[in-house]
């Protein structure tokens, strides 16, 4: 199940929520097909001026970031490499879209594996 949590400024989220999550899910559901889409959750965090630093400071127009939570597995598929090229390609090009390409040079994607049986879903442990 595709996490991704984004973090931007709550001034660049305000009225492009719902935009921004149809680009994300599109992009991961054309790089695992239909069948990702009912299960992709996509969280927005919009933070206020000055609770993001870059080198020390207070960023003063710091690209969104993505935390994007996978199955550990794909990884050690012979094809991962691409999957995950694809997957910050697509990731990126979705929050330009509603952003702009102002953010594209400082938007990070970030990747953390989840190992099997290391999630739980309503209590229980998820198994694969």
């Amino acid at each position: 199940m595709p996490h991704l949590d984004v973090h931007a400024l709550e001034s660049d989220l305000a009225g492009h929520e719902t935009a921004l999550i149809q680009h994300l899910t599109d992009a991961v559901v054309a790089v695992y097909g239909e069948w990702a889409r009912t299960i992709t959750v996509v969280r927005l965090t919009g933070l206020p001026p000055n609770r993001w630093g870059i080198g020390g400071t207070p960023a003063q127009a710091p690209s969104p970031s993505v935390t994007f939570g996978i199955k550990e597995a794909v990884f050690s598929r012979p094809d991962a490499d691409e999957i995950v090229a694809r997957l910050v390609s697509g990731v990126t090009d979705a929050i330009v879209d509603v952003f702009g390409e102002r953010v594209r040079a400082g938007l990070m994607v970030e990747f953390v594996g989840a190992p099997a049986g290391r999630t739980g879903i309503g209590g229980v442990v998820v198994t694969p």
